[in-house]
């Protein structure tokens, strides 16, 4: 049988449509140029700081990467670990205000939101002579994740993948009625500042000029949509590296009594311990525990809360201790409690699932996006007298079925390692870089 030119026209056809996704493909695995704003990075550290490091290391497997941070904060430790784990694909361009260098001493105040805003203006003029002499392909905006401050970068001509941004959170009013005045003034405060911002031209300007948008909450991406965003994602900041993630899976589940529940934070009004330990005194669990990690200006009022209530002998207060000693106690548990009233992130409740441990949480924030019906309890945030009355039942279900605590434990392990370890995130965008480098 022999072939005529007209059989081999369909045949030549698909050869060439096939060669055509074949470079498609082979394009989008090619190393890019991404400028990474982060103000605040450093390694070995969690939350913020956290991700800013995490993510640029991440993304340098796939990409040549630039970051833009500060050096007060990070210099001297992100190069101690590049000298040890050097990352040929990652390069940092350190900078800061010259007339307010040490930002350090600025805590969590307004005026590190400030310096921070001020900051964000000097990267502009830092990234435009950057792009003149490299041509960057693609802008990431990390940290800060406020979604009421502007990204100045959005002004460059470069496609800009803005967050997840956060901090449109607010907690219930009807949760109010347990704050302190202190507290009140606070939360009014921080819903003046965060209308302010969204007022901010320059902030809607970056909603507008932003290519892809992502919300750590569906909160945060409500009040994105009201400023004008076209179509946002739900994406959570938080993320643990795979070697993290490896040892705490390596958590054995501790003996079966006494039952022992735990919380871990700043003790904050917004972070809802006073929730828990009411949640705890309804469970009535005459042999259970409830251990709290951390410490803060909320301290005295728990204490005596748990006085009051009659528990004080089950409920113990550890402060403040050390990463490796808060794990340690994680480990000795065998549920975690996180009632956070605004949490945009919720790094806590990523290490308990990790760990195997079930998490007990308000429907809120960030720990409403990360936990999951087979991971834990998602509580809804009516009321206070609701959510302590739920979170109890919660309790009390966990306390007396060891098979329910091993199997949320391990479908925690597993969510985690799917979805929340770094190397899938650096994974996961560096795709996203290439979709949008190529449209």
């Amino acid at each position: 049988m022999t072939l005529s030119n007209s059989d081999f026209q369909p045949i030549a056809f698909h050869y060439l449509f096939f060669l055509f996704f074949q470079i498609l493909s082979h394009l989008s695995t090619l190393a890019m140029k991404i400028l990474i704003s982060a103000y605040s990075c450093e390694p070995g550290r969690g939350s913020e700081p956290g991700v800013g490091w995490n993510v640029a290391r991440e993304v340098a497997k796939y990409h040549d990467v630039w970051v833009l941070t500060r050096p007060d904060e990070s210099r001297r430790a992100i190069e101690a670990e590049l000298a040890q784990n050097p990352v040929p694909n990652l390069h940092f361009v350190y900078f800061t205000l010259p007339f307010w260098q040490d930002s350090m001493r600025l805590g969590q105040s307004g005026a590190m939101q400030i310096h921070y805003y001020l900051w964000q203006i000097q990267a502009y003029f830092v990234a435009q002579r950057l792009h003149r002499e490299i041509g960057f392909d693609l802008i990431h905006h990390v940290t800060f994740v406020k979604y009421s401050t502007p990204c100045f970068l959005s002004l460059l001509p470069v496609p800009l993948v803005w967050g997840p941004v956060g901090g449109g959170e607010t907690a219930p009013k009807t949760f109010w009625k347990d704050f302190s005045l202190r507290a009140k003034v606070y939360e009014t405060a921080r819903a003046l500042t965060r209308g302010i911002g969204e007022l901010d031209p320059f902030t809607r300007l970056t909603v507008k000029r932003s290519t892809v948008i992502r919300a750590t909450t569906e909160d945060t991406a409500q009040r994105l949509y009201r400023m004008g965003a076209n179509e946002v994602e739900i994406f959570t900041e938080s993320g643990l590296p795979a070697e993290e993630v490896a040892r705490l899976s390596q958590c054995q589940q501790p003996e079966a009594a006494p039952i022992r529940f735990i919380s871990m934070g700043r003790l904050l009004h917004w972070k809802g311990f006073h929730l828990g330990i009411r949640a705890f005194a309804g469970a009535k669990l005459p042999d259970a525990e409830y251990w709290i990690c951390g410490e803060g200006p909320e301290r005295d009022r728990l204490q005596a809360l748990a006085q009051e209530l009659g528990i004080a002998h089950q409920v113990t207060f550890w402060g403040r201790l050390p990463r490796e000693q808060t794990l340690e106690k994680l480990s000795q548990s065998h549920v975690l409690v996180h009632p956070s009233l605004h949490d945009s992130g919720g790094w806590v409740c990523l290490e308990a699932m990790a760990a195997g441990r079930p998490v007990i949480c308000l429907n809120l924030g960030g720990p409403g996006v990360q936990v999951t019906k087979e991971t834990g309890f998602k509580v809804a945030a009516q009321s206070p007298e609701q959510a302590v009355t739920d979170m109890a039942a919660a309790m009390v279900q966990l306390a007396t079925d060891s098979d329910l605590r091993s199997n949320m434990g391990q479908a925690g392990k597993m969510l985690v390692q799917a979805q929340h370890s770094w190397q899938a995130r650096g994974k996961e965008l560096s795709q996203l870089y290439a979709s949008l480098v190529q449209s």
